[in-house]
């Protein structure tokens, strides 16, 4: 999705899922769920490493639920109103109104604020073990009880998922924002450049909300399933295959923002593997008999630790029974976990089952360990490291194995038109031994060397 689809969300700075942190004018100390939540907020901190940060759950651009690190909401508590973070769910009292002392400007980090609470009085700081939502004055000087400043954590990547601009824009607007996002991103042209350009297949994400398209949950809109139903069109008269590529699953296996996350907690478990498993089903049972159908794969990216070996295989094993009750010849592919997890560790469970594929993502990025290196150092990185990677889930008589995700991209700044068709190769040279093969991200992407697009039109990759 182009990033500048969000650029028109009132208050596109204060999604979900955006981190926040407010400093007490009077006492000049970071407000702060104690213990990380569960108990009681205080304002004694001199610096903002960890429990000080508060994620949004946006429901307007205006009212807003402050989550903690424990996962509990911040609101308020007995006659006093003090405020507290102990609530699992958010209702009214975890509400809270952030009013600006001037016309904001969305590009500055930090903001002069006042916090309403739904009694209608102002959070005030009144000693700093002790906040209180009992103010109703109207003074916005610093050293004020009731003035924080609040500042918009950076990220290195923008929070920006199908949650959140479908939340952003809300009910009225979100509708027409993704039906042109889909009748524009990925049309019939795409697919007959990629047939004519040697690709033979594509992996399609889709969210777990696609399962109750045209009226799913919401703040998720209708559309995404006949967004689908045209790449099975378009992939049958080009001739190429298609993998449906369960990418977001309800709770989030990775808390990234492609997950579905609202606001970047991983929570996916055992308790949901049965309605994870039913999207699945639904596909399955939508596209079986389709002859562009190649494979299903279950779940994109499960992070660990937080989602256990057990889990994931109890899921793996009823999700490919889900699909065995409608074909015995489409693929299931089956996700490495992310992580600290042993690369192999499906391989004797995946060896039980027929017509499997283990899926595993390479990408020089999102790691200090390559920021430092070269040119070189990253093609002999592809050349030996990966190829020894790949070579671990490579078997002769178990499951395929698939480079599910690569890029063209890498952390070299500054690099030459000739250095990144040489990184390109070296990727293709070793991922082309997978015994599934592989898939780029992303077809299409407004950052050019992500886009495979871009890379075939300008000569950076030769197929």
């Amino acid at each position: 999705m182009k990033p500048s689809r969000f650029d028109e969300i009132p208050q596109k700075d204060l999604l979900d899922g955006t981190q926040v942190q407010f400093k007490s004018t009077k006492l000049q100390k970071y407000i702060c769920a104690e213990n990380g939540g569960g108990t009681i907020v205080v304002a004694n901190r001199s610096s903002a490493p960890d429990w000080e940060t508060f994620r949004l759950w946006r429901i307007n651009q205006t009212h807003f639920n402050f989550r903690v690190s424990s996962k509990q909401f911040v609101g308020l508590k007995g006659y006093r109103n003090r405020i507290v973070a102990g609530s699992d769910t958010a209702g009214s009292p975890e509400t809270f109104q952030i009013l600006f002392s001037t016309e904001r400007n969305e590009n500055n980090q930090n903001h002069k604020v006042k916090i309403k609470a739904s009694n209608g009085q102002f959070i005030q700081v009144q000693s700093d073990t002790l906040l209180t939502a009992d103010y109703s004055g109207s003074v916005w000087e610093d050293g004020n009880p009731s003035v924080f400043i609040m500042t918009i954590v950076k990220r290195q990547y923008p929070f920006q998922g199908e949650y959140q601009i479908t939340n952003g824009y809300g009910p009225d607007k979100a509708p027409q924002v993704m039906q042109n996002h889909w009748n524009t991103y990925i049309t019939e042209q795409d697919f007959q450049f990629m047939s004519a350009n040697g690709l033979n297949a594509v992996r399609i994400p889709v969210g777990w909300w696609i399962a109750k398209d045209p009226n799913p949950p919401k703040p998720f809109v209708g559309g995404s399933l006949q967004a689908l139903d045209n790449a099975f069109k378009w992939a049958g008269k080009y001739g190429m295959k298609i993998i449906v590529d369960l990418h977001a699953v309800q709770a989030s296996q990775n808390g990234n923002d492609h997950s579905g996350s609202r606001d970047g907690f991983q929570e996916w478990g055992d308790p949901n593997i049965k309605e994870t498993v039913d999207v699945i089903n639904f596909l399955a049972k939508r596209y079986a008999n389709d002859p562009s159908l190649i494979a299903i794969e279950l779940m994109n990216e499960p992070l660990a630790p937080g989602v256990t070996l057990k889990n994931v295989m109890k899921y793996y094993k009823a999700g490919y029974d889900a699909v065995r009750k409608y074909t015995s010849s489409a693929y299931v592919i089956l996700s490495n976990r992310i992580g600290p997890a042993d690369p192999r560790e499906l391989i004797s469970f995946a060896s039980g089952l027929s017509n499997v594929v283990i899926d595993v993502h390479y990408y020089n990025l999102f790691s200090d360990e390559f920021t430092a290196k070269n040119v070189q150092q990253n093609i002999d990185y592809i050349y030996n490291k990966r190829s020894s990677d790949l070579a671990k889930v490579t078997t002769t008589n178990g499951p395929l194995s698939f480079v599910g995700e690569w890029t063209g991209e890498w952390e070299k700044k500054g690099a030459s038109m000739q250095d990144y068709q040489r990184f390109a190769k070296a990727q293709l040279d070793v991922y082309g031994r997978a015994t599934f093969g592989w898939a780029y991200w992303a077809y299409k992407c407004d950052q050019k060397h992500w886009s495979l697009k871009w890379m075939i039109e300008n000569n950076y990759i030769k197929l």
